[in-house]
C-alpha cells in the first residue's frame, strides 16, 4: 500500500513539474453554457433515428460559441451494443481572447461520423463506453479580407467517452428517479493535416439528473472543456480552459 502511495506521489510531482515547465504555452479562459437536446425516434426493435441540437454559448449565455446539429441512424445490436452512422453540421464563432482560427471569424464545419456505444452495469452503477470516429471538413479563410470561407480542410478525429451514473435513493434508475453522473471524453486528431493538436480537447462533466419516465429525462451540472488550438501564436501553443454549465434533455419517442 505504501509503495503504491509513493508511486502516486512521485508521479503526481512529475506531472506538476511538467506542467510548470510548460511556460511557453498561452492560455485563454472562458465561461461557457451548453444547452442541448437529444431525441431518439424508434422505427422498429432494432432501428431508430437520432436528432440532436446543441446551443453552445460563451459568457454563460450572452455570446455564441458554437451551434451544432447532428443526426444519425442507430442499430441496436443487442442490449449492450448500439452502432450509429450520421452527419453533423457545426458553426463555430469567434470567441475568447484568442480565436480558433487566425482570421478571427465564424466558420462552418461538416462531419460524417461512425459511433459505437457499449453499456454495462457494475453493481448499482451504470457504465458506458462511447467510441466515435469523425471525418471533418472545416471551413477556413485563405485571405483574411474575405467575408466567407473559401476553402475546407479535411481532418480526422477519434473520440472516447467514459460515463458512470447511479440512482439516488434507489437501486436502479427507473421512472421518477433522481441520479448522479460523471463523464470524461478525450478527442485525438490524426492524419496529415493534424497540425499542432494531436491532443484536440478533453471534456469533463459532473451531473445531477432526473428521469421522469421512459420518454423524458433531464440533467445538468458542471462542464469543463480544455481545447488545444491547431495553430501557434507567436510560436507558442494555445490552450483554452472553458468552464461553465451544461443542461441536457433526452426525449425517446
Amino acid at each position: 500500500m505504501r509503495s503504491k502511495c509513493l508511486v502516486f506521489i512521485v508521479g503526481l510531482n512529475l506531472i506538476i513539474a511538467n506542467v510548470a515547465a510548460q511556460n511557453t504555452r498561452l492560455t485563454d479562459k472562458n465561461t461557457i453554457g451548453w444547452f442541448n437536446n437529444f431525441t431518439n425516434i424508434k422505427f422498429s426493435k432494432k432501428w431508430s433515428g437520432h436528432l440532436e441540437y446543441q446551443w453552445r454559448r460563451e459568457a454563460f449565455i450572452k455570446n455564441w460559441q458554437q451551434s451544432l446539429f447532428r443526426t444519425g441512424i442507430n442499430y441496436q445490436v443487442n442490449d449492450k451494443l448500439v452502432i450509429r452512422f450520421g452527419y453533423a453540421w457545426v458553426e463555430t464563432f469567434s470567441y475568447g481572447e484568442i480565436p480558433l482560427q487566425a482570421a478571427g471569424k465564424r466558420f462552418p464545419e461538416h462531419r460524417i461520423y461512425q459511433m459505437v456505444t457499449l453499456s454495462d452495469k457494475s453493481k448499482n452503477i451504470e457504465l458506458s463506453h462511447r467510441f466515435m470516429l469523425e471525418q471533418r471538413w472545416v471551413g477556413r479563410y485563405t485571405n483574411i479580407a474575405l467575408t466567407k470561407p473559401d476553402d475546407f480542410l479535411f481532418l480526422n478525429r477519434l473520440r472516447y467517452m467514459y460515463r458512470m451514473q447511479k440512482a439516488i435513493g434507489k437501486k436502479t434508475i427507473e421512472d421518477k428517479t433522481a441520479y448522479a453522473g460523471i463523464y470524461d471524453e478525450i478527442f485525438i486528431g490524426f492524419g496529415k493535416n493534424v497540425n499542432e493538436n494531436v491532443f484536440d480537447q478533453n471534456r469533463l462533466a459532473i451531473l445531477l439528473g432526473y428521469r421522469f419516465n421512459k420518454k423524458l429525462r433531464i440533467e445538468g451540472g458542471f462542464l469543463q472543456q480544455i481545447v488545444q488550438l491547431g495553430r501557434e501564436v507567436n510560436e507558442r501553443n494555445v490552450f483554452q480552459y472553458n468552464n461553465g454549465i451544461i443542461l441536457n434533455t433526452y426525449i425517446n419517442l
